[in-house]
């Protein structure tokens, strides 16, 4: 591709950091994934399609809230790497007899990804996670104002000072330990149900 043209269309991966407001890392972890479409020039330097950025914020910044729905259902997104643990929340989750509808995902990128299709009422989801993790998701969810009215619960099996030394978690996010505390959440869901069939009656 002509050089005249590569400045106009890519990016470096530093130039992709700032704009998305990640770590270098993560775009690299992007690219790979496919959730960037990118390139190595001759001397090894990244070079990423800016079109493909520029989705991806597109994507990230729209929001759609479940709450004003007609159906009345709730929106549950989990994000957990554990295959296990995954279908330990499906198979709870389906048993509880709520009108919801869940997603589950593993990893940061995809929560991000389906906040852009339709901001869920709930997330649930893990810290440790690869690619991009827990802590800097929501720190994107966050900064971005992604899904202000989304709740956001993390079920982590690190300790508080662990946290802590990580950088810490936004006050309005609740935290729970693991094993998944399963009573509890089904407590925080039947509320949410409630919480939000109010508002939709006093909006009606």
């Amino acid at each position: 591709m002509p050089a005249k043209n590569a400045k106009k269309e890519y990016c470096s991966t530093s130039e992709a950091a700032r704009r998305l407001g990640v770590s270098l890392g993560t775009v690299q972890q992007m690219v790979e994934n496919g959730v960037l479409d990118g390139w190595k020039t001759a001397g090894g330097h990244r070079r990423i399609l800016l079109t493909s950025v520029e989705a991806f914020l597109g994507q990230s910044g729209q929001r759609t809230q479940t709450a004003a729905r007609s159906d009345g259902r709730v929106r549950i997104l989990i994000a957990e790497d554990d295959p296990v643990l995954q279908q330990v929340y499906r198979h709870a989750i389906d048993g509880w007899g709520l009108p919801l509808d869940l997603e589950i995902v593993s990893n940061g990128f995809d929560v991000l990804l389906e906040i852009g299709r339709a901001a869920p009422d709930l997330l649930i989801t893990d810290l440790r996670m690869p690619g991009l993790d827990g802590f800097e998701m929501i720190r994107r969810i966050r900064e971005r104002k992604m899904a202000e009215e989304m709740d956001i619960i993390v079920v982590s099996g690190l300790s508080d000072d662990e946290i802590v030394e990580s950088g810490g978690l936004p006050s309005d996010v609740t935290v729970y330990g693991k094993p998944v505390p399963l009573r509890e959440l089904n407590g925080y869901v039947q509320a949410l149900v409630a919480r939000l069939r109010r508002a939709q009656r006093m909006a009606g």
